[in-house]
C-alpha cells in the first residue's frame, strides 16, 4: 500500500522565493520618480497606467504628448490642470534626472513650451494612494514629483512617486525587453545575441556601457591594445596582473579602478557599475568545460571570440582570460570556486572608460546547464559614449532588496572635501572621505581629540513624522519614552523587531507637538515606521528628507567656541553657548538673514560635538564658514577611518559591527535605551526584551590587548580552547597606547578581569592575550561631551 501511495504522487516543483525581486505579472512594470525628479517613457494606446504616492503627501504632474508633439491629456481621458509649471521649474533648476529627461525630449524633438499637465495627489494624500487611467493612442509620458527647497527646521519634503505601466502588448523575455533610455546621446548601439559574441572599436577616453538586458545573464569582456594590434602584438586585458597591482579580487570604481594588459599597460577603469558581483578568476567558458560535463559541442564563449576577432588578426585560443561581468563565482571556505546564478537585473550595467584605443569583445553567455543564466540565456547589449561626455564613478546601492538602483552620489560638501583628498569609500549610496591627504587618520584623530574637526554625515537617513498620531507611532516603535521628549530635545532610541532584534539605532529631534524627525543609518527604519503606522492605523505619515537635508559634525573640544562665533540663534532659541547635550537650537550663519541650518549637540566621537543640518544648496556656504572660522581653533577634516578610531574608543556601536537583527540591545551593548521599568506603555519588542534582559545569551564588552599585532572585526575569542565570542570592532589607541577592542562574548563568560585570547590564522594556532574590561575605554562617564 505504501509503495502504491508513494507512486501515485508527482515530486513536487521547486518553490523558490525571491523577495528582493519585485513580483510583476508578465507586461507590467515599474518606474520609479524620485522627489523633484522626472522621467520620460514611451507609453502606447491601451496601456494602463497607476501612479502611487509612495510615502504621502506629494503633488504628481502627469503630462501625454501625441507623436505629432501635441500634449493632449484627453488621450488618458483626463482634462489638464494647466501649466505643467512643477515640472518645468525641476527642469529649469536641474532637479534629479532633469539631464536625461531633457535628452529624452530633445530625441523625440517634443517643445515642453507648451506642456499642460495632470496634477494629482497633494500634501493630504495618504502613503500609498494611487491614481489610474487608460492610454488611447501612442505617444510620450512625462512624470514630475515637484517639490520646493526644504527649510532645516521645516518637513516640506519630496518624496517619491511609483509608476506602474501593464502593456497591452508586452515584449516576451526572448526579445529582451525594453532597454533602459540611454545615459547619453550614444556613438555605438550593439546587441549582441544570446550565445554569440561581438567585437567592436573604441576610441581612447570614450565610454563602454555593458548592459544586461533581461537579468540573470553573464557576459564576458576582453580588449586589446589596438595600437599594439597594429604592431603585430597582442596585449590582451590581463586579469592575473590586473589582481596583483590593484590588490583586489577585481577593479571597481574609485581609486582601485583600472584593470591592465599583460606587459601592465592599462586599458580600462570601471567607472560604473550597478550590480557588485562578477568574477576575475576563470577564463570565458570553453569547448573543454563543455566536454567534460557531458554536454561536447555545445557552444561556448572562447569559440565565439574566436570567430568574432578573426577581422582583426587575433590569434585563436583554447580559453580566452577575461573580466566576466555579472558571474556569481566566488572561493568558498575550502578554496573550492563555487557559482551561483546571476546577481544582476534586467537593466543593470557595468561602465568603463578606455584609457587608449581598443580591440574589444564581449559576449552573451550561452551556458544553459546551471543556474549561472537563470537556465535561459539572453541577450547583451553594449553601448559607448563619446569620450567628451563625463560620467561620475558610482556603484549602485539598493534601499532595500525589492528597490531600484541608486547609483552613488557626492554629498552637497563634497566639493569641499573632495579639494583635500581623493580617498574616498562608498557609503550607504554616498561617496564619503576615508583619509584626507598630508595628514591621515592619526593625525585627524588627535584633530578631533585635542582641538575640533569637521566631517561629511550627509549619508544618514532623515525621516520627517508628522501627524496627530507622530507620537503615538513612534512611542510604539521606538524602545525610549517618547512622551517625555520636549521640543527641541533629542533622544538616542534603539528600534526593535517583535523578537528583540534591532532593526538600527537612531537619533529622534522634536521640533513641535505632533513633528518628529528620526536620524538613523539605515532606509528600512523608515519604510518600517510607515507600514506599523498602516497596520495600526495611525494617522501619521513618514517622509524621506535625506535629500533635502545634508549635514556635517563639528566635534572637539573647541567646537562650541567655534560655532558660537559663526551661528545666530532668535532670542527664543538658545545660543550655541547654552546649548545643552542632546538637544538643538535653529539658526542661521552669521545674522537673521544669514543661511538657515539647525544644530544639534550630538556627535559619534565621545567629544564635545554638534551636527550642522542645511539644505543641500547651502551646503558650501556653511562649510566654508565653519572652515574658516576654525582656522584659528586647529580644524582639520576628518575621514572614516579616524572616526572609526574615535568612536571605538567611546564605545559608540555601529550597525553589522556591534549590531545586527540577531543581535538585541542589551546584547550591543546599548540597554540604556531600553527603560523597561519606566516606559510602561506596550512598543514593538517589549515582551521579547524582557525575556532577552533575564536570560542574556551573549553581552558586549570591552578587551585590553596584551599585543601590538592587528586585531579586526570578525576575529575569534578564546576561553583556553574553545570559541566564547567574536571582535566587533578593535583599533590601536593612540590616546591609551595600546590595542582595544569591542567583543559580543557568551553571557556567562563575559565577567570583567577574565583572561581570554584573540584567534589568528585558523584561531588556534596564532593567539594574542586579552583581557575583558568595562567599556567604554575613554572616558567612561561622558564628561567631555556632557562638558
Amino acid at each position: 500500500m505504501l509503495n502504491t501511495l508513494q507512486r501515485s504522487i508527482a515530486p513536487a516543483p521547486s518553490r523558490i522565493l525571491r523577495p528582493g525581486l519585485t513580483a510583476l505579472a508578465a507586461g507590467v512594470e515599474r518606474h520609479k520618480v524620485p522627489g523633484t525628479g522626472s522621467l520620460v517613457i514611451d507609453v502606447k494606446a491601451g496601456d494602463g497606467l497607476v501612479f502611487r504616492d509612495v510615502e504621502g503627501g506629494q503633488w504628481c504632474e502627469v503630462a501625454f504628448c501625441d507623436s505629432h508633439g501635441r500634449f493632449d491629456a484627453a488621450a488618458l481621458d483626463a482634462k489638464a490642470d494647466g501649466p505643467a509649471d512643477g515640472l518645468l521649474s525641476m527642469l529649469a533648476l536641474n532637479r534629479e534626472g532633469a539631464a536625461r529627461t531633457l535628452a529624452g525630449l530633445r530625441r523625440r524633438n517634443i517643445d515642453l513650451r507648451q506642456a499642460r499637465a495632470i496634477r494629482l495627489f497633494g500634501p493630504s494624500s495618504r502613503a500609498g494612494g494611487t491614481a489610474s487611467f487608460k492610454v488611447s493612442e501612442d505617444g510620450i509620458l512625462i512624470v514630475a514629483a515637484p517639490g520646493a527647497d526644504m527649510a532645516p527646521d521645516s518637513q516640506e519634503t519630496a518624496t517619491e512617486i511609483e509608476l506602474r505601466l501593464t502593456r497591452a502588448a508586452p515584449r516576451l523575455k526572448a526579445v529582451g525587453g525594453d532597454l533602459p533610455e540611454p545615459l547619453a546621446d550614444p556613438v555605438q548601439d550593439i546587441r549582441i545575441a544570446a550565445a554569440t559574441a561581438r567585437a567592436y572599436l573604441v576610441e581612447a577616453g570614450e565610454y563602454i556601457q555593458i548592459i544586461d538586458v533581461a537579468g540573470r545573464q553573464m557576459t564576458d569582456f576582453q580588449c586589446f591594445s589596438a595600437r599594439k594590434l597594429d604592431q603585430g602584438v597582442e596585449n590582451a586585458l590581463d586579469a592575473t596582473v590586473t589582481r596583483t597591482l590593484t590588490g583586489r579580487a577585481l577593479p571597481v570604481p574609485g581609486l582601485p579602478s583600472k584593470a591592465f594588459g599583460f606587459d601592465f599597460e592599462p586599458m580600462v577603469e570601471v567607472i560604473q557599475d550597478t550590480v557588485g558581483r562578477h568574477d576575475a578568476f576563470a577564463t570565458a567558458c570553453n569547448a573543454r568545460y563543455y566536454d567534460d560535463v557531458g554536454y561536447p559541442g555545445h557552444v561556448n564563449c572562447t569559440d565565439n571570440f574566436n570567430r568574432a576577432l578573426v577581422p582583426y588578426g587575433v590569434a585563436r585560443r583554447k580559453g580566452w582570460e577575461a573580466l566576466n561581468f555579472f558571474y556569481n563565482t566566488r572561493m568558498d571556505a575550502h578554496d573550492v570556486i563555487v557559482a551561483d546564478e546571476a546577481w544582476s537585473r534586467a537593466g543593470d550595467f557595468v561602465m568603463l572608460r578606455a584609457l587608449t584605443d581598443l580591440v574589444c569583445v564581449s559576449s552573451a553567455c550561452p551556458d544553459d546547464i546551471d543556474p549561472g543564466n537563470g537556465w535561459e540565456p539572453t541577450d547583451i547589449h553594449v553601448r559607448t559614449y563619446a569620450a567628451e561626455r563625463k560620467f561620475s564613478r558610482a556603484v549602485a546601492y539598493r534601499m532595500t532588496p525589492d528597490a531600484d538602483p541608486q547609483m552613488t552620489r557626492e554629498t552637497a560638501f563634497h566639493p569641499r572635501f573632495a579639494a583635500l583628498t581623493r580617498n574616498h569609500t562608498e557609503y550607504r549610496g554616498y561617496w564619503l572621505p576615508q583619509r584626507f591627504n598630508n595628514r591621515g587618520p592619526v593625525e585627524e584623530y588627535w584633530a578631533c581629540r585635542e582641538k575640533c574637526v569637521v566631517l561629511d554625515l550627509s549619508a544618514l537617513r532623515k525621516f520627517e513624522v508628522t501627524g496627530p498620531d507622530a507620537e503615538a507611532l513612534l512611542h510604539y516603535c521606538l524602545t525610549r519614552d517618547i512622551r517625555k521628549l520636549a521640543t527641541g530635545q533629542v533622544v538616542y532610541s534603539a528600534m526593535c523587531y517583535e523578537n528583540g532584534g534591532m532593526i538600527d539605532d537612531g537619533t529622534l529631534f522634536r521640533l513641535g507637538h505632533n513633528n518628529f524627525r528620526w536620524i538613523g543609518g539605515d532606509d528600512y527604519s523608515g519604510l518600517w515606521l510607515r507600514q506599523q503606522a498602516e497596520k495600526m492605523g495611525y494617522q501619521a505619515w513618514v517622509r524621506s528628507s535625506t535629500d533635502q537635508l545634508h549635514n556635517i559634525a563639528v566635534q572637539g573640544p573647541n567646537s562650541r567656541d567655534l560655532l558660537k562665533e559663526i551661528v545666530w540663534t532668535a532670542p527664543a532659541q538658545p545660543a550655541i553657548g547654552e546649548l545643552e547635550w542632546f538637544r538643538f537650537a535653529v539658526g542661521r550663519i552669521g545674522h537673521f538673514e544669514g543661511t538657515p541650518l539647525v544644530v544639534s549637540r550630538t556627535g559619534y566621537t565621545g567629544e564635545l560635538g554638534y551636527e550642522i543640518f542645511c539644505h543641500p544648496k547651502d551646503a558650501l556656504t556653511v562649510f566654508d564658514a565653519v572652515w574658516e572660522a576654525g582656522q584659528k581653533h586647529g580644524i582639520k577634516p576628518m575621514g572614516l577611518e579616524a572616526l572609526d578610531m574615535v568612536r571605538i574608543e567611546a564605545g559608540l556601536i555601529f550597525a553589522n559591527y556591534e549590531f545586527t537583527s540577531e543581535t538585541d540591545p542589551f546584547e550591543a551593548g546599548i540597554g540604556f535605551a531600553v527603560p523597561l521599568k519606566s516606559k510602561t506603555d506596550d512598543f514593538i519588542g517589549k515582551e521579547a526584551l524582557i525575556q532577552r534582559k533575564a536570560h542574556p545569551r551573549r553581552r558586549l564588552v570591552g578587551l585590553d590587548i596584551e599585543a601590538n599585532e592587528a586585531v579586526g572585526h570578525g576575529d575569534s575569542v578564546h576561553l583556553g580552547r574553545a570559541q566564547i565570542g567574536v571582535v566587533t570592532s578593535a583599533m590601536r589607541s593612540p590616546i591609551l597606547g595600546k590595542t582595544i577592542a569591542l567583543a559580543r562574548v557568551d553571557a556567562l563568560d563575559g565577567e570583567i578581569g577574565a583572561e581570554v585570547e584573540i584567534g589568528k590564522l585558523d584561531g588556534q594556532q596564532k593567539r594574542l592575550p586579552a583581557r575583558i574590561v568595562k567599556f567604554p575605554h575613554y572616558d567612561p562617564e561622558k564628561t567631555r561631551p556632557r562638558s
